[in-house]
Protein backbone atom coordinates (compact mmCIF):
# COMPACT_ATOMS: atom_id res chain seq x y z
CA UNK A 1 0.00 0.00 0.00
CA UNK A 2 0.98 4.06 -0.68
CA UNK A 3 1.77 6.00 1.61
CA UNK A 4 0.95 10.08 1.31
CA UNK A 5 1.72 12.39 4.26
CA UNK A 6 -0.44 15.40 3.85
CA UNK A 7 0.93 18.77 5.70
CA UNK A 8 -1.11 21.15 6.87
CA UNK A 9 -0.05 24.41 9.52
CA UNK A 10 -2.33 27.85 10.73
CA UNK A 11 -3.50 29.25 7.28
CA UNK A 12 -3.29 26.29 4.97
CA UNK A 13 -6.32 26.13 2.25
CA UNK A 14 -8.18 23.81 4.29
CA UNK A 15 -10.21 22.73 1.39
CA UNK A 16 -6.99 21.87 -0.88
CA UNK A 17 -5.76 19.97 1.82
CA UNK A 18 -9.10 17.92 3.03
CA UNK A 19 -9.95 16.94 -0.74
CA UNK A 20 -6.52 15.22 -1.33
CA UNK A 21 -6.94 13.57 1.85
CA UNK A 22 -10.38 12.15 1.62
CA UNK A 23 -9.96 10.97 -1.85
CA UNK A 24 -6.59 9.40 -1.10
CA UNK A 25 -8.14 7.81 1.92
CA UNK A 26 -11.29 6.36 0.07
CA UNK A 27 -8.31 4.77 -2.53
CA UNK A 28 -7.02 2.99 0.20
CA UNK A 29 -3.59 5.36 0.61
CA UNK A 30 -2.16 5.43 3.79
CA UNK A 31 -2.47 9.21 4.20
CA UNK A 32 -1.13 10.51 7.14
CA UNK A 33 -2.36 14.36 8.05
CA UNK A 34 0.78 16.53 9.81
CA UNK A 35 0.57 19.18 11.44
CA UNK A 36 3.44 22.25 10.71
CA UNK A 37 2.51 24.51 13.45
CA UNK A 38 4.07 22.84 16.72
CA UNK A 39 0.72 21.23 17.56
CA UNK A 40 -2.03 19.02 16.25
CA UNK A 41 -4.70 21.46 16.19
CA UNK A 42 -4.07 24.30 13.30
CA UNK A 43 -6.85 27.19 12.40
CA UNK A 44 -7.00 26.94 8.59
CA UNK A 45 -7.42 30.01 6.07
CA UNK A 46 -10.77 30.53 6.88
CA UNK A 47 -10.58 30.00 10.58
CA UNK A 48 -11.54 26.07 11.10
CA UNK A 49 -9.67 24.40 13.34
CA UNK A 50 -8.71 20.71 11.79
CA UNK A 51 -6.65 18.21 14.30
CA UNK A 52 -3.99 16.58 12.33
CA UNK A 53 -3.23 13.32 12.92
CA UNK A 54 0.54 14.17 14.47
CA UNK A 55 2.83 16.88 14.62
CA UNK A 56 5.73 17.50 12.17
CA UNK A 57 7.96 16.18 14.94
CA UNK A 58 6.05 12.76 15.70
CA UNK A 59 5.62 12.31 11.93
CA UNK A 60 7.82 9.01 10.13
CA UNK A 61 8.45 10.88 6.92
CA UNK A 62 11.06 8.69 5.31
CA UNK A 63 8.44 5.78 4.03
CA UNK A 64 5.90 7.97 2.09
CA UNK A 65 5.54 7.76 -1.15
CA UNK A 66 4.19 10.93 -1.49
CA UNK A 67 4.39 14.38 0.59
CA UNK A 68 1.90 16.93 -0.66
CA UNK A 69 1.47 20.88 0.14
CA UNK A 70 -1.67 22.50 -0.08
CA UNK A 71 -1.48 26.50 -0.48
CA UNK A 72 -3.19 29.10 1.58
CA UNK A 73 -1.22 32.37 1.76
CA UNK A 74 -0.42 32.18 5.09
CA UNK A 75 -0.29 28.60 5.47
CA UNK A 76 2.49 28.51 2.55
CA UNK A 77 4.46 31.65 4.17
CA UNK A 78 4.54 28.87 7.34
CA UNK A 79 5.63 26.15 5.23
CA UNK A 80 8.11 28.17 3.68
CA UNK A 81 9.71 29.34 7.45
CA UNK A 82 9.11 25.68 8.47
CA UNK A 83 13.18 24.11 8.31
CA UNK A 84 12.03 20.68 9.02
CA UNK A 85 9.41 20.43 5.88
CA UNK A 86 12.38 22.25 3.55
CA UNK A 87 14.96 19.64 4.82
CA UNK A 88 12.03 16.71 4.43
CA UNK A 89 11.49 17.92 0.68
CA UNK A 90 14.91 17.87 -0.51
CA UNK A 91 15.27 14.49 0.85
CA UNK A 92 12.21 12.96 -1.16
CA UNK A 93 13.85 14.83 -4.04
CA UNK A 94 17.11 13.02 -3.54
CA UNK A 95 15.36 9.80 -3.34
CA UNK A 96 12.95 10.40 -6.89
CA UNK A 97 9.79 10.27 -4.90
CA UNK A 98 6.72 11.66 -5.64
CA UNK A 99 5.78 15.75 -4.26
CA UNK A 100 2.53 17.38 -5.51
CA UNK A 101 1.71 20.62 -4.24
CA UNK A 102 -1.53 23.07 -5.09
CA UNK A 103 -2.52 26.47 -5.60
CA UNK A 104 0.41 28.38 -3.93
CA UNK A 105 1.89 25.26 -2.21
CA UNK A 106 4.15 24.81 -5.52
CA UNK A 107 6.28 27.90 -4.08
CA UNK A 108 7.78 25.33 -1.53
CA UNK A 109 9.43 23.12 -3.60
CA UNK A 110 9.80 25.27 -6.19
CA UNK A 111 11.89 27.87 -3.65
CA UNK A 112 14.52 25.23 -3.23
CA UNK A 113 14.95 24.36 -6.94
CA UNK A 114 13.39 21.16 -6.63
CA UNK A 115 11.29 22.22 -9.62
CA UNK A 116 14.33 23.59 -11.57
CA UNK A 117 14.15 22.32 -15.15
CA UNK A 118 10.30 21.00 -15.27
CA UNK A 119 7.00 22.00 -16.16
CA UNK A 120 4.44 23.32 -13.12
CA UNK A 121 1.72 25.20 -12.58
CA UNK A 122 0.95 27.34 -9.61
CA UNK A 123 -1.75 30.09 -7.82
CA UNK A 124 -1.12 33.06 -10.53
CA UNK A 125 1.06 35.55 -8.78
CA UNK A 126 3.12 33.11 -6.75
CA UNK A 127 5.37 31.48 -10.34
CA UNK A 128 8.10 33.47 -9.50
CA UNK A 129 9.05 31.36 -5.84
CA UNK A 130 9.28 28.58 -9.02
CA UNK A 131 13.13 28.78 -9.28
CA UNK A 132 14.25 27.25 -12.45
CA UNK A 133 10.65 26.19 -13.24
CA UNK A 134 9.05 26.05 -16.71
CA UNK A 135 5.66 27.64 -15.44
CA UNK A 136 2.48 26.73 -17.55
CA UNK A 137 -1.08 27.84 -17.31
CA UNK A 138 -3.08 24.25 -16.77
CA UNK A 139 -4.85 22.82 -13.80
CA UNK A 140 -2.91 20.00 -13.27
CA UNK A 141 0.89 19.18 -14.09
CA UNK A 142 2.69 15.99 -13.97
CA UNK A 143 6.79 16.25 -14.63
CA UNK A 144 8.49 13.12 -13.03
CA UNK A 145 8.05 12.45 -9.54
CA UNK A 146 6.40 16.55 -8.80
CA UNK A 147 2.85 17.13 -9.40
CA UNK A 148 1.20 20.30 -9.34
CA UNK A 149 -2.39 21.76 -9.46
CA UNK A 150 -3.32 26.08 -10.64
CA UNK A 151 -5.73 26.27 -7.52
CA UNK A 152 -8.52 25.37 -5.34
CA UNK A 153 -10.70 24.20 -8.51
CA UNK A 154 -8.10 21.57 -10.07
CA UNK A 155 -8.19 19.92 -6.18
CA UNK A 156 -9.69 17.16 -6.99
CA UNK A 157 -8.10 16.49 -10.49
CA UNK A 158 -5.20 16.63 -8.43
CA UNK A 159 -5.63 14.08 -5.53
CA UNK A 160 -6.98 12.20 -8.56
CA UNK A 161 -4.17 12.34 -10.52
CA UNK A 162 -2.15 11.71 -7.39
CA UNK A 163 -3.88 8.56 -6.90
CA UNK A 164 -3.40 7.57 -10.34
CA UNK A 165 0.55 7.28 -10.00
CA UNK A 166 0.74 5.73 -6.76
CA UNK A 167 -2.22 2.99 -7.57
CA UNK A 168 -3.04 2.99 -11.33
CA UNK A 169 -5.50 3.97 -13.40
CA UNK A 170 -8.15 1.86 -12.53
CA UNK A 171 -8.51 3.22 -8.97
CA UNK A 172 -8.31 6.58 -10.11
CA UNK A 173 -10.91 5.84 -12.17
CA UNK A 174 -12.85 3.97 -9.50
CA UNK A 175 -12.79 7.19 -7.07
CA UNK A 176 -13.83 9.34 -10.00
CA UNK A 177 -16.99 7.28 -10.55
CA UNK A 178 -17.44 6.74 -7.15
CA UNK A 179 -17.53 10.86 -5.99
CA UNK A 180 -19.69 11.98 -9.54
CA UNK A 181 -17.03 13.38 -11.22
CA UNK A 182 -18.28 15.14 -14.26
CA UNK A 183 -15.82 13.28 -16.83
CA UNK A 184 -17.65 10.10 -15.55
CA UNK A 185 -21.21 11.04 -15.74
Amino acid sequence: MSKVTAFITDGTEEAECIIAVDLLRRAGIDTQLVSCSGSREVTTSHQIRITADCTFEEASLDDSDMLFIPGGKTGVENFLAHDGLQEALKRQAARGKYIAAVCAGPSVPGSLGLLAERRATCFPGWGSHLTGAHPVNEGVVVDGPFLTGRGLGFSIDLALQMIEVLEGKETALDIKKRIQHPNTI
